[in-house]
This record gives C-alpha cells, sequence and structure tokens, in this order.
C-alpha cells in the first residue's frame, strides 16, 4: 500500500528568552507534521500491517524535514520524540501501528544513531486539535534537562479517515533547565539510558 500524503507542515521554534533571562545559544526544535490517509480507517483490522509498513516511509520523511528545517548535520540533534492522531473513524492501536514497531528505526537512521526510546504520544482527535510531542534526550533517557514537549496542531486535520503524524527535534534541552540529574555533558551513550 503507498503513502497518501494530503499535508506536511514544519514549524521551528527558537527561544530567546526565558523569565527574562537570554538563552544563549537560543533553544532550538522543529517538529514535521503528516496529514496521511488511513488505509485501516472506517473498519476493524486484525492485521494492521499497512499501517506498519507506512510508518517507515513517513517515518524517513518528516525527520529529514525536521532536520532540514533545523539547518544543522545529524550530530546535532539532542533530542527526538514521535506523536500520532487518529482520526474518527480509526482507532488507537493504528496510532500504536503508525509509531512503534518501525518509526523509530528510520528516525535513527537518518540522525546517525540514537540509544535511548523514542518518546511517544498516541491519541483520537479531529481537526484542530492538538497533541504534545513528547521530546527525550536520543541517547540518555536520564537527562532530565532534555525531557519536554512540542505542542502541534493542524487546522484541517486529520479528518474522519486519517491520522496526524509527527516527528519533533530538538538541538539541546529545555531552555533554563536547572532541575539536575545526568546532564548531556556527562552521558555515556552506551545503554541508551545514562
Amino acid at each position: 500500500m503507498s503513502l497518501a500524503i494530503r499535508k506536511i507542515v514544519t514549524r521551528v521554534e527558537d527561544t530567546w528568552l526565558e523569565m527574562g533571562q537570554a538563552v544563549t545559544p537560543p533553544a532550538r526544535r522543529a517538529a514535521a507534521v503528516a496529514i496521511i490517509g488511513n488505509p485501516c480507517a472506517g473498519r476493524f483490522h486484525a492485521d494492521l500491517a499497512a499501517l506498519v509498513a507506512l510508518s517507515e516511509e513517513i517515518g524517513e520523511l518528516l525527520t529529514r524535514r525536521a532536520l532540514a528545517a533545523l539547518a544543522v548535520e545529524a550530530p546535532a540533534i539532542q533530542s527526538f520524540g514521535k506523536a500520532a492522531m487518529i482520526g474518527e473513524n480509526g482507532e488507537l492501536e493504528h496510532a500504536a501501528a503508525l509509531l512503534h514497531p518501525r518509526l523509530g528505526a528510520p528516525m535513527r537512521a537518518v540522525l546517525g544513531g540514537g540509544k535511548a526510546l523514542v518518546p511517544s504520544a498516541k491519541k483520537m482527535g479531529g481537526p484542530g486539535q492538538s497533541i504534545d510531542v513528547p521530546l527525550g534526550h536520543k541517547d540518555a533517557a536520564y537527562v532530565r534537562s532534555h525531557f519536554d514537549a512540542m505542542e502541534v496542531r493542524l487546522a484541517d486535520g486529520p479528518r474522519a479517515d486519517e491520522a496526524l503524524v509527527a516527528i519533533a527535534l530538538s538541538t539541546g534541552g529545555r531552555p533554563g533547565a536547572r532541575v539536575g540529574g545526568l546532564t548531556h555533558q556527562e552521558i555515556r551513550g552506551d545503554d541508551g539510558l545514562r
């Protein structure tokens, strides 16, 4: 089954000031969001292989889009995340099929690695509803400064027979992070945790 993309939107955020304090360098993050057709919408499918197959293609495409939007090379990415919102004629398991079995591998291939699990969120929703794409350090899950999220929403999707799929990337942690714990500079990056 081929990927039916209706729309792709890419958004970049640069935070220069937080609580009156300069953020140096500015905190940068980007999300690439696609509205795609849901081939499983409208009736129960015991086998969700069609959605799993689409996840590889959309994962690579959106990761490349977010990386290009940040205008950096892959090694500059410190955080990543993924999310899916399914239109009303689908089911929550459709989001799981899009996100979990295969979407992470193409993300890691584009980024040249990533030892940690890719944080994810999934929900049912419709046009104009938002979803938070969780962010976490790509090589060490215990880096608290990188626990974050980027909200995305599209005014016209997902429609009933569609899915919204989003990838978010960041070049650092939260602006002004200061709650302690393992820092980016201290990670070993060998087990995905520390």
